[in-house]
């Protein structure tokens, strides 16, 4: 007979204990949909609406601002080249600034990670002080309960998310194409060494950190598969996730990992490092991977598209599929895999959180 785990449900998703109500992870930056929700105008009251769409969709999880001082309107604000992400524009394009940050080939490599250190405005996501473990500790022991002192308590979800598991250093730091032009060159074995040894500070930091899991993003594959080929990543990236997860294991931390893309290529590879499972994209093969892996975390199966047509049936359909997985998978999280970004519409929002209430139950 099957027990109900009295614990946060979100952490019995993520160790595989299948809370009756399937629980949502989304990835949200939707403030249209807000209003539509709520009836409450996100830019004019975000506070409010915030509050609004916490009583009536707490699964969205949500983070309520302080005060209700009105936001700008994407369309008053000045400087739309960047593109825009939620209620703003960005404030800079990280692949022109990478493509400009280095003289030449040469100078990228000749480059040394550990000798540059600190990558304080540099744009790489997690931006910062990478110089020793203690400044990596510090700068995100801040996050959480001086209470907690050295341990989350028992049963809580409390996480930690890093950017840069080892894929997306150097992507980041050269840029895209400067990156994969390089990649296959000798040099940059050295190169690859030094990030490693930045994130051996990172991961014996998470190690002392007060969390029960740690959110391992990189970005290892394209919605058609791998970028790099095996080899290469079996010399360069998955030694490291073994190490690096080794670390956290032994610390009692279980490691999520956040892909995106489609990543069947190169699941077995993942899991075989240490994760407890996978949140990724709707390119993804969820079925399969509920079939291997028995109870294991997954996320990310719904797909933007289908809500972005506001098909009845289509989203109704999808639901459905999803909760199939999620019967196969007491690990299994509903998500929007591909994000509900701005301009997704809020009625196709609505249609799939108010059919996953209705129907996502094991």
């Amino acid at each position: 007979m099957k027990t109900e785990y009295m614990v946060d449900p979100q952490y019995a998703s993520f160790m595989g204990l299948g809370p009756k109500r399937i629980v949502h992870w989304e990835h949200w930056s939707n403030p249209d949909a807000e209003t539509y929700l709520t009836g409450i105008d996100y830019y004019a009251h975000p506070r409010l609406c915030r509050l609004r769409i916490k009583d009536l969709y707490p699964q969205l999880n949500l983070h309520v601002p302080g005060t209700d001082d009105p936001k700008p309107r994407p369309e008053d604000q000045e400087d739309q080249g960047k593109g825009r992400w939620g209620d703003s524009y960005r404030d800079h394009w990280q692949q022109e600034e990478a493509s400009q940050r280095f003289a030449s080939r040469e100078d990228m490599l000749r480059f040394s990670p550990l000798e540059q250190g600190d990558f304080t405005d540099w744009h790489v996501v997690v931006d910062g002080d990478y110089r020793s473990e203690e400044v990596i500790y510090e700068r995100f022991r801040k996050r959480f309960p001086a209470e907690w002192g050295d341990k989350a308590p028992e049963g809580s979800p409390a996480a930690v998310y890093f950017y840069n598991t080892m894929f997306m250093w150097p992507l980041l730091v050269f840029g895209y194409e400067n990156f994969l032009s390089l990649c296959l060159e000798a040099e940059f074995d050295r190169i690859m060494e030094e990030f490693a040894e930045i994130n051996r500070r990172v991961f014996r930091a998470f190690a002392r950190l007060p969390v029960n899991f740690v959110v391992c993003h990189d970005d290892i594959v394209l919605s058609t598969g791998p970028v790099c080929s095996p080899d290469w990543m079996h010399k360069h990236i998955f030694p490291r996730y073994e190490e690096f997860w080794d670390i956290l294991k032994k610390a009692g931390k279980e490691v999520l990992f956040m892909v995106d893309g489609c990543v069947d290529a190169y699941v077995d590879d993942v899991m075989g490092c240490g994760a407890r499972g996978i949140i990724s994209e709707p390119f993804t093969d969820y079925k399969a991977i509920a079939r291997r892996y028995e109870n294991c975390f997954i996320a990310g199966e719904g797909d933007n598209r289908v809500l972005m047509r506001n098909n009845p049936e289509e989203i109704r359909a999808m639901v459905e599929s999803m909760v199939e997985t999620g019967r196969m998978s007491d690990g299994y999280m509903m998500c929007i895999g591909n994000h509900i970004p701005f301009n997704v519409p809020g009625e196709g929002v609505k249609r799939y959180l108010d059919l996953s209430a209705e129907l996502a139950y094991r």
